[in-house]
């Protein structure tokens, strides 16, 4: 339990408990808590609660994924080298499975960044009914509303009169952040990239997620193949 307080200094003790349950250990919630209360480990405070966005008539506008690709969401998110030099992610969120699709590094982003990471993902997976975006120039750019469009998805924009709401995406960020970028000194972004690659696999296959009853969206599955020998 210490080793993986340690390791993922982030985490409660919930969540130190469904990965010690995950590698094999019969161990309750509540044993958990206990001994992490012994050993004086602090649980993080929880977040506080985000209310409904309204419109200007006083009318209510939620758009709920329902199923894997309904609704992917994205944003950007700042963060710098150990030389002080700024660079920038571009994160992709699939809001009904909570899983990372993608996380692209670069030094700047820009609209076509955009295009090319849906691309890569919409070719990979398909494309979704909805994309939902906040409204920076990047997200809003003409040729990323026509690409989306002509690929057949829709977008959500959070937009002055039209504020759809952007809460899974902007949570993962406070998560990226705080479990990742503000306990990682980068000294290239080469090391950026694969680092944060490694930590999107293990928050896909490995991190319990509390809305998905502590279980990870997207958990690594080992088949073994029956080894004994076909009777004729």
């Amino acid at each position: 339990m210490i080793e993986l307080a340690r390791e993922y200094g982030g985490y409660g003790y919930r969540r130190v408990a469904a990965l010690l349950q995950d590698a094999g250990w019969q161990v309750s919630t509540g044993r958990v808590e206990r001994l992490w209360k012994r050993e004086g480990l602090k649980v993080p405070s929880k977040q506080p609660k985000k209310g409904r966005l309204w419109l200007n008539d006083g009318s209510c506008i939620r758009l709920r994924s329902e199923h894997r690709n309904h609704v992917w969401s994205y944003d950007f998110v700042h963060c710098r080298t150990d030389d002080g030099k700024a660079f920038r992610t571009l994160n992709i969120l699939d809001e009904f499975s909570r899983e990372c699709l993608a996380i692209r590094v670069k030094r700047k982003l820009n609209s076509t960044d955009v295009i090319d990471a849906l691309t890569d993902l919409f070719i990979l997976r398909g494309s979704p009914a909805y994309v939902r975006s906040d409204n920076g120039p990047e997200f809003i750019a003409q040729a990323v509303r026509d690409w989306i469009t002509a690929v057949g998805a829709k977008t959500a924009y959070i937009e002055p009169g039209s504020p759809w709401e952007n809460g899974y995406v902007e949570s993962f960020n406070a998560r990226f952040r705080d479990e990742l970028l503000t306990r990682e000194i980068f000294y290239s972004l080469r090391e950026a990239q694969i680092i944060i690659e490694e930590w999107r696999k293990h928050y896909n296959t490995k991190r319990p997620h509390s809305a998905l009853g502590y279980r990870p969206p997207a958990p690594e599955t080992i088949v073994q193949m029956d080894q004994r020998p076909v009777m004729h």
